[in-house]
């Protein structure tokens, strides 16, 4: 028998099957089908993933595999200009099926690699029979191991595909789930449970809204937040909602994620209340833009209620304020704002001469002697409770006002 040869300047660094004699082609296709049977037991007894013996779509799209690939193989034998596309589409499908079905391609080639050794061991047993070449069957084994990344990159192209899609759809499901919780009124909580089970979040017992801002001009870095944080910052109001806000490390997670944002959190509330949470923090993004609230770092609506809630009249308190702190306009304007702020110190310490003047950084009889002015003018409803909760709440407004807001004279 004449034995079968591969000259060396017939091989194809590109397509190393275009170096495996066209004949082999004509001596390797009636045992296909034999080959592709042992192959196909090997694998499923290899590989239990893929051992479905009642799923009969799945079963013939392994066979299908099997046999396209060793088909695939020998037409390429008999003319490597053969088109992949039949082959590859094959594996294309196989690729998207393994994504759907929330495993790696690691599997995959195990697989492949199990299909291929089968195809080995068979072709050397007949190797002497057919009187085939070590050197040929050095361009078969180059042969195969090129047409594997062929195949395994059809199917990685699959994946990725079906990996891309299912992650566009559950992030639109997570977008359109905190739309739903941020609603009002309301949505129906088995509603929400439901959407909850399709973009894959744990309904937690708390959350907090954040709603967000760009800082200054500075391109900003989309936020590396955990998967449980609900999140859209392409939308016009870009937010978040913050499950179990006061659990361990959420303050700094959201501190580091945030730094190129101005960001408010709103109140730590139950889900059904998610609204309200942000609500609040809506409240807050316009104090923190004309400097009321500090900006510098996550601004936490918690602390910052008094300031929310005398702000979110602001019109009622001002009429309040010209009427409650009218004795004031007869001081100069200078000395007048260092006896606002002088009893705005005073109604939030308590009258404490010392812990006032270390607060605005002055010497306690100098506190003392403005008191006293404050008296003065203010007489007995100085320390009226009912009076002071309406100054104090006037005095914040007030000292908030550009310079001529304040005064007619």
């Amino acid at each position: 028998m004449r034995t079968v040869t591969t000259p060396l300047e017939e091989r194809s660094p590109l397509k190393p099957w275009a170096g495996v004699p066209s004949e082999l082609s004509t001596m390797f296709r009636p045992h296909l089908d034999a080959l592709a049977e042992e192959m196909i037991e090997e694998i499923l007894a290899g590989i239990p993933e893929y051992s479905r013996p009642q799923d009969e779509e799945y079963a013939r799209l392994v066979r299908l595999a099997v046999e396209g690939a060793l088909r695939q193989f020998v037409d390429l034998i008999m003319d490597p200009e053969s088109s992949w596309e039949p082959v590859a589409a094959v594996y294309r499908e196989i690729g998207w099926a393994e994504a759907r079905e929330g495993r790696n391609l690691d599997i995959l080639q195990t697989s492949l690699r199990l299909g291929a050794r089968v195809a080995w061991r068979r072709l050397a047993a007949e190797s002497e029979h057919y009187n085939i070449s070590r050197r040929t069957l050095a361009s078969i084994a180059e042969a195969i191991f090129a047409f594997l990344d062929e195949i395994a990159r059809a199917a990685t192209e699959g994946y990725t595909k079906a990996r891309e899609q299912e992650a566009g759809e559950l992030e639109h499901r997570r977008r359109r789930l905190l739309d739903m919780l941020l609603a009002e009124p309301p949505a129906a909580p088995q509603a929400v449970a439901d959407l909850a089970r399709l973009a894959q979040w744990r309904v937690p017992r708390t959350v907090a809204a954040v709603v967000l801002y760009e800082r200054g001009q500075q391109p900003f870095s989309h936020p590396s937040l955990p998967p449980d944080v609900l999140s859209d910052v392409n939308r016009r109001e870009p937010c978040l909602l913050v499950p179990d806000p006061e659990g361990p490390g959420r303050g700094r997670m959201l501190e580091s994620a945030l730094r190129t944002w101005v960001a408010a959190l709103g109140p730590t509330v139950r889900v059904e209340d998610a609204a309200k949470s942000l609500r609040w923090a809506r409240e807050a993004l316009p104090l923190a833009r004309r400097g009321i609230v500090p900006s510098d770092r996550l601004i936490r609506c918690a602390d910052h209620m008094p300031a929310l809630v005398v702000f979110k009249d602001e019109e009622l308190v001002r009429a309040v304020a010209d009427l409650r702190l009218a004795p004031l306009r007869t001081v100069r304007p200078r000395h007048r704002e260092r006896l606002m702020r002088t009893l705005l110190a005073c109604l939030q310490n308590g009258f404490n001469a010392t812990e006032v003047a270390t607060r605005l950084h002055v010497h306690p009889q100098t506190v003392r002697y403005r008191l006293h002015q404050l008296e003065e003018l203010f007489g007995g409803r100085l320390h009226e409770p009912d009076a002071r909760l309406e100054m104090e709440m006037a005095l914040t407004v007030w000292l908030t006002a550009p310079p001529s807001a304040p005064s007619n004279d």
